[in-house]
């Protein structure tokens, strides 16, 4: 535990108050110490990820220097994205990513079956507007050696008990090398998801190549979401080409 109620604040840019609030109702993950909350910064990053909040970059700053972040576009090129997988039920979802061709062979996939399911368990990943992530707790007991991100659009939604009470359809699955890593993609894909574009590409069960093309737009740093910023090449094409 390394981080102060002043820190996080400073971090997740809300007032001190909201941060004292937060961890006493139980929302944000703290440990009271002598009657002071104190925060682990591995378990903000994924709060943040997970919840869509907004940080600062200084939370992915560890021993005074910052960790050179891995591709999300790239990681997604190695997973792939797969339309209409057929799912009646989280498990069977979860069942149905585990079996995707993106997860690589050398993965057991009745153990990382057995590990999404808990992770589920433990507190669903679904963050809203129809979006899960689901991951293992421990991304070290799922051995890759570059990171891998397989996004699924289910064929209905299923229900994920998401915060905002909305079925899934979309998937974002991660495998990761390190829990390093696997921080760095949660929080390059909560940005990613706060783009408009984005969102609607997600909303319209986009292209493969639309897809990745956006995120690569924004990894670059020139697809800041701004309703005056022009599409991506290819994304305007499939958001007009699609219809569901």
């Amino acid at each position: 535990m390394d981080l102060s109620v002043r820190d996080v604040a400073r971090l997740l840019d809300v007032s001190e108050d909201t941060v004292y609030r937060w961890a006493r109702g139980g929302t944000l993950p703290a440990q009271r110490v002598q009657d002071q909350y104190w925060f682990n910064r591995v378990e903000l990053q994924e709060w943040a990820a997970l919840h869509k909040h907004r940080v600062s970059p200084d939370l992915f700053v560890s021993n005074g220097a910052a960790c050179e972040l891995p591709s999300l576009h790239s990681a997604l090129l190695r997973g792939g994205v797969f339309h209409g997988v057929p799912a009646d039920s989280r498990e069977e979802a979860l069942a149905a990513v585990s079996n995707l061709p993106g997860i690589p062979a050398s993965v057991d996939r009745k153990l990382l079956y057995q590990l999404l399911v808990g992770r589920e368990v433990l507190a669903p990943t679904g963050i809203g507007d129809g979006i899960a992530i689901p991951h293992a707790r421990d991304p070290l007991v799922v051995r890759v050696g570059e990171p891998i991100v397989v996004l699924c659009f289910l064929r209905a939604p299923v229900d994920f008990h998401s915060m905002d009470g909305q079925p899934v359809r979309v998937l974002f699955t991660l495998l990761s090398p390190s829990v390093r890593v696997h921080l760095q993609m949660l929080g390059k894909l909560s940005f990613a998801l706060h783009d408009g574009t984005m969102k609607q590409l997600l909303a319209t069960e986009a292209s493969t190549e639309a897809v990745i093309e956006r995120i690569r737009f924004l990894e670059e740093g020139v697809g800041i979401a701004d309703p005056n910023q022009p599409l991506a090449p290819g994304v305007a094409e499939s958001l007009r080409g699609r219809d569901h």
